[in-house]
């Protein structure tokens, strides 16, 4: 009985070396955790407050970063923007030369065993260099990754482009997410033209059941004023104008680009920053007898007397 009760003795000690937080002789808080003589004491007078306290940490020790990342066991976490959701077990360790470099060669057969599964891998890296250079944040990257899963499945990606698929996924989750990028930007770094993206993006609507919600002219404003480099007034003023429009109803059968970019071109004019209808279209994409339409529209019907 007795070892028993030196165990439950331990145990309780242990418990009471996790909860306390100061000395009960000098009432300090500067208490040591000395897990080689699994000992808490304080620093302040010397007392040993506990005794066989549990070290919680790992069994093992690292002294670089890259040793803490080839020791630890907690991975990444799952992501769908890699094909094997980055679940696979990555080859590291002390092997060099040759034979880690049979390792991995054969890791990567076993990861990619046949030509769906290199297409596929193809399609996420595609995703991931337009969405790299469009600049969107992760959420749009995953998403995208698994609206692309979710066609490879219903076996969609059969007789289109893989380039199409994943212009098509990366610009409905810019949609769904409400961030504004047009699909002319996309088809401007994708390898195929904005006609068959066009066509690529309603199939996917139709038979994947997805609900967009209509693009607004306001979202695009601060992205085109900061692409013209004017100030937070301008901005101010043109979703102003917008929203004038919108209430008088002139916004309905137009594109929402054009009315952004005639919008801003407006407020610019108004706040004494004039910006040329050149420089508009070639910051907003929209060609210069869209924005000069839109402009005379905007000021004839909501009376706004422009003085360039």
């Amino acid at each position: 009985m007795t070892p028993k009760k030196d165990t439950d003795e331990g145990n309780a000690n242990a418990d009471y070396g996790d909860a306390i937080r100061e000395c009960p002789e000098c009432c300090s808080k500067n208490l040591i955790r000395d897990y080689e003589k699994a000992e808490l004491f304080c620093k302040e007078c010397g007392l040993i407050v506990a005794e066989n306290i549990i070290d919680l940490g790992p069994e093992w020790r690292a002294f670089d970063s890259d040793q803490n990342s080839r020791r630890t066991r907690v991975g990444a976490p799952m992501t769908y923007r890699i094909h094997d959701k980055g679940l696979s077990t990555q080859v590291t360790g002390s092997l060099t030369g040759r034979g880690q470099q049979k390792l991995k060669k054969w890791q990567q057969r076993i990861q990619i065993a046949n030509a769906s599964e290199k297409s596929f891998v193809f399609a996420l890296s595609e995703i991931e260099r337009m969405a790299s250079v469009l600049k969107l944040p992760p959420n749009i990257r995953e998403a995208a990754s698994m609206l692309y899963r979710k066609a490879m499945k219903k076996d969609l990606i059969r007789g289109r482009s893989i380039e199409s698929i994943a212009a098509a996924v990366l610009y409905i989750s810019c949609r769904q997410y409400c961030v504004p990028r047009t699909m002319a930007e996309i088809g401007d770094i994708s390898q195929v033209r904005v006609k068959e993206i066009r066509r690529t993006y309603r199939y996917l609507l139709r038979e994947l059941d997805l609900k967009v919600i209509p693009v607004s002219p306001v979202d695009f404003v601060p992205r085109f004023c900061s692409l013209l480099d004017l100030n937070g007034a301008i901005q101010s003023r043109a979703i102003e104008i917008l929203k004038r429009a919108t209430e008088d109803e002139l916004t309905s059968g137009r594109g929402p680009i054009g009315l952004a970019a005639a919008a801003i071109y407006i407020a610019a004019i108004l706040s004494g920053e004039h910006r040329t209808q050149k420089k508009v279209s070639d910051a907003t994409g929209v060609t210069e007898v869209t924005i000069r339409t839109r402009y005379k529209e905007l000021s004839e019907h909501l009376c706004i007397e422009v003085l360039r």
